[in-house]
């Protein structure tokens, strides 16, 4: 049976479900399931509440397991404009498994408007392609619901797709945006390869996330592409949209390799 939420919490901890589980080896989580715990436990921290989340980067050091995650919070840099935050994600074994910085600052009064329509349709236009659903839940097909608008899953060259969170990320707890975009950010290399997923496997140690306004509503779109040339570093850069507009930029570093 399908879990109710991503993250069931236990005392100190959360303890993972089947709807966290990614792509790339049994037992292990999609990296949008850690990077959206870790906004989550980011936002109970005492910083000044007109601060905002500007720029997230997460460096994936090992497959994140199944099990009981700790996440552990540091206050870098304090500051009424400019605030520094670390995050460590650690693994049933206290092992860490995923580091986090986060940059807070004052929103600024000047400039005009962000909001404008996106330049392709809606998610009410959108399709759920070409997934093909696996035996067992995963982060991708059951946590996640997906409608592509431009691109193919599996076929090669830049996507668009629009995604929005069927399940609670922490059980009891509403979702919160910021959390919702963490999640959303990590699929820009899945959705756009410039290689077939059969023979190839592209996966990325890292996540950077800027946030030019907390999204609206519940869907947040990737417009996505890779950029990979032999003897190259291949990266994956995304435009992130809700239906008012551009909310960011989300940018991976891709390990390329045949599978």
């Amino acid at each position: 049976m399908t879990a109710d939420a991503v993250f069931v919490p236990d005392g100190g901890t959360f303890m993972a479900t089947d709807l966290a589980v990614g792509p790339w080896s049994p037992g292990t989580l999609h990296g949008g399931a850690p990077a959206a715990l870790m906004v989550h436990a980011l936002r109970d921290q005492p910083a000044d509440p007109r601060l905002r989340l500007a720029r997230i980067t997460y460096e994936f050091m090992r497959p994140v397991p199944m099990g009981p995650l700790t996440v552990g919070v540091e206050v870098v840099r304090p500051g009424r404009r400019v605030t520094l935050l670390d995050a460590v994600l650690h693994g049933p074994d206290q092992t860490e498994v995923t580091r986090a910085r986060a940059l807070l600052l004052r929103p600024s009064e000047l400039g005009g408007s962000l909001l404008g329509t996106p330049p392709f349709p809606g998610p009410d236009a959108g399709e759920q392609r070409d997934w093909h659903n696996p035996p067992t839940p995963t982060f991708a097909t059951d946590a996640m619901e997906i409608r592509f608008v431009e691109g193919e899953f599996r076929e090669p060259g830049p996507s668009t797709a629009w995604f929005r969170l069927r399940h609670p990320l922490v059980a009891g707890v509403p979702t919160r945006p910021l959390e919702l975009l963490a999640a959303v950010s990590d699929f820009g290399n899945g959705i756009a390869s410039e290689l077939s997923w059969d023979d190839h496997v592209f996966i990325n140690p890292d996540l950077t996330v800027y946030v030019e306004r907390e999204p609206a509503g519940e869907w947040v779109a990737l417009q996505s592409q890779t950029r990979l040339g032999t003897g190259s570093v291949a990266i994956a850069e995304s435009v992130l949209w809700d239906q008012r507009g551009r909310i960011g930029r989300a940018t991976q570093s891709l390990l390329v390799s045949r599978r």
